[in-house]
């Protein structure tokens, strides 16, 4: 089972969404990581045959998915950020009835409906109208709809929103299992989300791919960037001033242990960090608010 990206790009008058990107997908988790407005949301419209691009394929086992069709959807399963429904839908009315349009049979949608209510936590409030839940809730029927023709393909973009941390380590656990025999892409800026979970990644910036790779194999990019040191609490804006900061802590001797990403330490006492897939993050998508000092090529 493959999934091939060949050559994708999408122009919307004079902006580039997405730049000739080409991936290849096999069995497993992929994390499609990238800042907001990187390119992700149009690369997976794409992916899911809902936009058509401007140029390139998306092949399903080497053939093109608009050639497969209905074929094609049947084995697919997509979670946009934003998906919609009709406000008096109950959970298990609206699960019913995106199974219909799926074309599941009756008695076997039912099955599958119990399962997944059970397998995101939502069998409690299966009669409550969706309009009614929360965030979290609202995404878990997302989650759902998704899954209900137990897709070989599984697209989701963003799918962790709204979700509260216990929520987060269940669907990560969800997807793990699930993703045994069949390619889950998921596109996020949340990267614990998909840090330990995912075979492989791609990061995209301004709607080309950066790098892709495992977990292990990205953060070496950043392996002579990331430092940590102890400061005194009345320096810590003016290390905020000039570093990129990924974290700090207040310790018991008083002082702040940061976290700061560079080129070179920022004083004698730095030590090396081990890096994350977090600390690559950020230095590819820095904020743009934030200062840095070019003596450290921060």
């Amino acid at each position: 089972m493959e999934l091939q990206i060949d050559h994708i790009s999408k122009r919307f008058k004079d902006k580039k969404a997405v730049q000739n990107i080409s991936l290849k997908l096999t069995p497993g988790v992929w994390g499609l990581l990238g800042a907001n407005g990187a390119g992700k949301t149009t690369l997976m419209r794409i992916i899911a045959g809902i936009m058509q691009p401007t140029s390139g394929h998306v092949l399903y086992d080497g053939i093109p998915i608009r050639t497969l069709g209905e074929e094609y959807r049947n084995i697919f399963g997509y979670l946009p950020q934003e998906f919609g429904f009709y406000h008096e839908f109950t959970v298990r009315d609206y699960l019913a009835y995106v199974a219909a349009l799926k074309g599941i049979p009756e008695r076997q949608s039912r099955r599958r409906i119990h399962e997944l209510l059970e397998r995101v936590s939502l069998q409690n409030v299966s009669g409550k109208k969706i309009s009614r839940l929360s965030g979290g809730m609202k995404r878990r029927v997302g989650i759902a709809q998704a899954l209900l023709n137990n897709p070989k393909v599984l697209i989701l973009d963003e799918p962790t929103g709204g979700l509260d941390p216990g929520e987060r380590v269940r669907f990560r656990n969800l997807l793990s299992e699930f993703a045994h025999d069949r390619i889950v892409l998921i596109s996020t800026h949340i990267v614990p989300d998909v840090e330990y979970i995912a075979t492989c990644h791609a990061m995209i910036k301004d709607g080309r791919l950066l790098a892709t790779g495992t977990t292990e194999e990205l953060v070496k990019l950043v392996e002579d960037k990331v430092w940590s040191c102890r400061i005194s609490p009345d320096t810590v804006p003016e290390y905020e001033s000039k570093l990129r900061i990924v974290s700090l802590r207040n310790e018991d001797d008083g002082n702040v242990s940061v976290r700061y990403l560079a080129k070179r330490p920022c004083n004698a006492w730095s030590e090396p960090a081990v890096p994350r897939l977090e600390d690559l993050y950020l230095w590819l998508f820095p904020q743009s608010s934030g200062k840095t000092d070019r003596r450290y090529g921060a």
